[in-house]
């Protein structure tokens, strides 16, 4: 794997297309909060793959995670403007009801319960950072109050993610080194478990 990194990423700046993709990653973590594709294309991909990029010095570190702070305080700031100007009427939308009704409910009950905590910790999971900004527009939050939490929110967990892919990438080859190619089975196996369980979760939290 560190091989296909490594020659991917020397593939990419030799053709030229580091700046195309760069801001291709940059625009998806801005748009899933923005325009409300979060739960459908989790930026943590974006920022993880970036991260990788920013180790093989495809681009330099400071630079993405910069970018990606910002891009993800302006996106929640677009979403939360789009809340406040438009409302409810959101949700009958087109683009509301491609969400769906059992997403906003979800995502209203769990901001009515913890309000700033949403909008901080909501970072952390896809539907919330695509839906909670709509919503304190919605609601009427001061903007200063969402910003402050907002802003929190998007460095501690956008340099969480870029970090966790940047430090994937150094320590990769040690890891491929120490373990063999089926224990790399396991691992994706209890990937899969994780994501099954998480799912059951959320289905327990929808029909309460």
């Amino acid at each position: 794997m560190t091989q296909w990194i490594e020659s991917s990423s020397s593939w990419l700046v030799s053709h030229n297309l580091a700046v195309p993709l760069f801001i291709l990653l940059i625009t998806f973590v801005f748009a899933e909060d923005a325009a409300f594709v979060g739960f459908v294309l989790p930026g943590e991909t974006s920022l993880l793959v970036g991260g990788v990029l920013a180790q093989q010095e495809v681009w330099p570190l400071w630079l993405f995670l910069s970018c990606a702070i910002a891009a993800a305080i302006l996106g929640d700031s677009v979403g939360y403007e789009i809340g406040k100007h438009f409302g409810p009427r959101i949700k009958v939308s087109g683009l509301g009801r491609f969400v769906g009704e059992k997403r906003w409910t979800l995502a209203q009950r769990i901001f009515d319960k913890y309000h700033a905590g949403a909008i901080f910790f909501g970072r952390a999971q896809a539907l919330l950072r695509a839906l909670v900004p709509a919503l304190a527009g919605m609601n009427h939050v001061p903007y200063r109050t969402f910003l402050k939490w907002n802003a929190a929110g998007g460095i501690v967990f956008t340099t969480a993610v870029v970090m966790l892919g940047y430090q994937f990438s150094t320590q990769l080859s040690k890891v491929e080194h120490a373990l063999k190619y089926w224990t790399f089975g396991v691992l994706t196996i209890a990937v899969f478990v994780i994501l099954f369980l998480k799912r059951k979760l959320e289905t327990i939290i929808e029909s309460d």
